[in-house]
């Protein structure tokens, strides 16, 4: 068993850290925290408008700063953002902080599920393969590099992928109480 005080999802978009994340927190009595989300709630914008005025380097600063005050607590279930893993802080902070679960996903199955999904900056590009290719090339080592346990979503239904990911969690991770 590895203690810790939160559990943690990394991995590429359109893994299901989201969703997953969700229907897992409910199941563990754990408080979700979707950093996507908490961005913009506290900004007041969507990501896409944050990345269109302030650059990805602006919304990577605001990324970090919820990371940090995210993993400050105790018994959350965290979805970090796909990027998340490109600071070296960041990746420290998650360390620290929590059991990683990498949630991982082919590109055929990332491509699949975000199909008619508009709202992701960093796949507005008339190539999608292309450019998730090159970010699962960058980012994949990061994922593995962090995470306690790898879990591939690939095929699966939200209900199902959390049903197998909660009984590998009850082998792996003791959720580790406040002193």
């Amino acid at each position: 068993m590895n203690p810790a005080p939160n559990l943690i999802l990394v991995g590429p978009t359109g893994a299901g850290k989201s969703a997953i994340g969700r229907r897992l927190a409910a199941r563990l009595g754990l408080e979700f925290i979707d950093l996507d989300q908490v961005i913009e709630r506290e900004s007041g914008a969507r990501i896409a408008l944050i990345f269109e005025v302030e650059g990805e380097a602006g919304f990577r600063r605001r990324e970090s700063a919820c990371l940090a005050a995210a993993c400050a607590g105790t018994g959350r279930l965290i979805a970090t953002g796909a990027g998340a893993v490109l600071d070296p802080g960041n990746r420290d902070v998650l360390s620290r902080s929590g059991f990683v679960v990498h949630l991982h996903t082919s590109i055929e199955q990332q491509l699949r599920r975000l199909e008619h999904d508009r709202s992701r900056p960093l796949l507005r590009t008339p190539d999608r393969n292309e450019r998730l290719q090159a970010m699962a090339a960058e980012r994949g080592p990061l994922y593995r590099a962090v995470a306690d346990l790898r879990f591939c979503s690939d095929g699966l239904s939200v209900p199902v992928a959390s049903d197998r990911l909660a009984r590998l969690l009850a082998q792996r991770w003791q959720p580790q109480v406040a002193a």
